[in-house]
């Protein structure tokens, strides 16, 4: 099959003049492109490299064949069908199999803290009193090499027990406490390169140099410190279907097998956060059924995925995104049958993200906001999650009595809540067409968040506090992917009772306007010296593309991709 090379072709640089781009010690056929720093170097070692590279040559033409398989879906959605069960594997998700046992390190993961690898962020998250912590090199952080190789080395001496952090403006040393939580890492999804590193002459696969080199560099000692012989531990994002667990499996299998640990050490949550996956979720679980432990709700990337799906169905249209919330039939339905799946299989059932994060400056705002917090906590653990996630730490102790007061002493409910009437869920209810109203606000509100957060990415920070949430790319693509939808199907905006339609003159009014507000809510100094005007061209250009992007980020990488001369580097 020729492979189109639109996920790991050559993509547009900019080069830096003067510097060091080698230095690195890099075995035959690794080209290192990003800047040589000593600290990285401790990172970048040829026996590192090597195991990047033999996990790339293995396993990149089974990458790009899953990319095609993509696009072929893609065309099938966009020419009218729908995702659904597959008969094929009916013997999958009808048989009677169970998952390997959960590791003692992980039973309990009641509350689980997420965010980027910077230095002082990891430290507080993992003292936060969650159970988990997930350090992200996805949606959560932009990936420029000066975040993926920092964040490398913070993890690496987060599990040696060394790492600190002088904060020299608040005059305050962070360092970590005797009891911490469990550290997973989510790599890049299969789609995105890492085009600082070129193997073999084409860009590294994104997630095997996030999960190579973590896993190279910490899995002896993670298994001794944290993981009480098993680990590391991961979540694995963005997948469509079994064939890309399928993938990741023999990915962990043989990097089990380089370093020589038995099969089973990795483990790894699954991010069910598009809308095919939720077809395949005993499938996917198969496929990986040595190294899961379980499966998470994703379900902010999973709304933007249903437009993704639906681009060409005017009759699926989203209402304000706001109101796309787990009260939704297809939302629910979605969480229900993954529980049901998870305990059948002997897994964790993980809920989804509150984003909120405290409102320090209005105390009872903040209160309303906690309540609702704990509101949709409760209805998780009553639905039968055994965990949940939280974006801030001020959450945590909100969120982990909740939990606690409904578990039974009890670290998880795998075997006590196994949901037997989610056996029930069909198609018709995964694919609900979601209700609610469209209106002015909401397109400004997708539009004033989709600029800041790209503004914020181009300038390195992929976790971004905006309107008292703590915004990712999840909810950046939402607004992206709906304003998108709501200009291509010229969308009556009724919620308003003006009946106004949407189309390009009305957004480019928004777009000014909306402009004109972020330049006064960030004030003109910032306004000036950030990313903003930039941000705006590229998330315009996004919304009113003939052609729905498939991903926010794809498309904006190549403006943080910074090429440096090369150096002495042995190629």
């Amino acid at each position: 099959m020729a492979f189109s090379m639109g996920y790991y072709g050559d993509t547009a640089m900019k080069k830096v003049p003067g510097g060091v781009g080698g230095g690195y010690d890099v075995p035959e056929g690794v080209d290192i492109r990003g800047r040589y720093d000593e600290e990285y170097a401790k990172i970048l070692t040829k026996d590192a490299l090597m195991f990047v590279a033999g996990l790339q040559r293995e396993f990149r033409n089974h990458v790009k064949y899953a990319m095609e398989c993509r696009k072929e879906a893609k065309m099938g959605y966009n020419s009218g069908a729908l995702p659904g069960f597959d008969p094929a594997t009916k013997n999958v998700r009808d048989g009677y199999w169970m998952c390997a046992e959960v590791p003692p390190a992980v039973a309990d993961r009641r509350v689980e803290i997420t965010g980027p690898t910077e230095r002082k962020m990891v430290i507080n998250a993992l003292n936060s009193g969650a159970k988990v912590f997930m350090a992200d090199f996805e949606d959560a952080l932009s990936p420029t090499w000066e975040n993926l190789m920092k964040g490398q080395v913070n993890l690496k001496d987060a599990v040696n027990g060394t790492i600190s952090f002088d904060d020299k403006a608040r005059n305050r040393v962070y360092k970590l406490n005797d009891q911490i939580a469990k550290l997973f890492v989510r790599p890049r999804g299969w789609h995105l390169p890492e085009s600082h590193i070129y193997i073999d002459g084409e860009p590294a696969i994104g997630c095997l140099v996030d999960f190579g080199l973590y896993f190279h560099h910490n899995h002896a000692a993670f298994r001794k410190t944290q993981g009480q012989g098993f680990g590391p531990f991961f979540y694995l994002p963005k997948m469509e279907n079994s064939r890309e667990a399928r993938i990741w499996n023999n990915v962990f299998t043989r990097a089990e097998k380089m370093v020589g640990i038995e099969n089973g050490s990795i483990r790894a949550t699954v991010l069910i956060e598009t809308l095919p996956a939720a077809f395949q979720m005993d499938e996917i679980l198969y496929e990986l059924r040595d190294h899961s432990v379980g499966l998470n709700c994703g379900r902010w990337d999973y709304i933007f995925s249903y437009v993704k799906t639906f681009q060409g169905h005017p009759d699926r249209l989203l209402p304000d995104r706001v109101l796309v919330g787990m009260g939704q039939h297809f939302m629910r339905s979605y969480s229900d049958l993954l529980i049901r799946t998870c305990h059948r299989r002997g897994v964790h059932a993980m809920g989804g993200m509150a984003a909120q994060i405290p409102i320090r400056d209005d105390p009872e705002a903040n209160n309303a906001a906690l309540e609702l917090v704990k509101k949709d906590k409760l209805r998780e653990v009553r639905a039968g999650h055994d965990g949940t996630w939280a974006a801030h730490p001020g959450l945590i102790p909100a969120i982990m009595e909740v939990f606690t007061n409904n578990m039974n002493n009890s670290p998880n409910l795998i075997k006590t809540m196994k949901r037997e009437d989610a056996a029930n869920i069909t198609e018709e209810d995964l694919l609900q067409i979601p209700r609610g109203v469209r209106t002015l606000e909401g397109l400004r509100l997708n539009t004033r968040v989709g600029i800041q957060y790209v503004a914020a990415w181009l300038t390195g920070t992929g976790s971004v506090p905006l309107y008292n949430l703590m915004e990712d790319a999840a909810t950046a693509e939402i607004s992206r992917v709906q304003n998108w939808q709501w200009l291509k199907y010229g969308v009556e905006l009724d919620g308003d009772g003006l009946g106004v339609k949407v189309n390009r003159e009305l957004f480019g009014k928004v777009v000014e306007e909306e402009m004109m507000r972020i330049e006064r809510e960030v004030g003109r100094d910032k306004f000036k010296k950030g990313m903003y005007k930039e941000a705006c061209k590229i998330f315009a250009r996004q919304c009113t593309a003939p052609v729905l992007d498939d991903f926010l980020t794809l498309n904006a990488y190549n403006h943080i991709v910074v090429h440096h001369p090369k150096g002495p580097s042995k190629l």
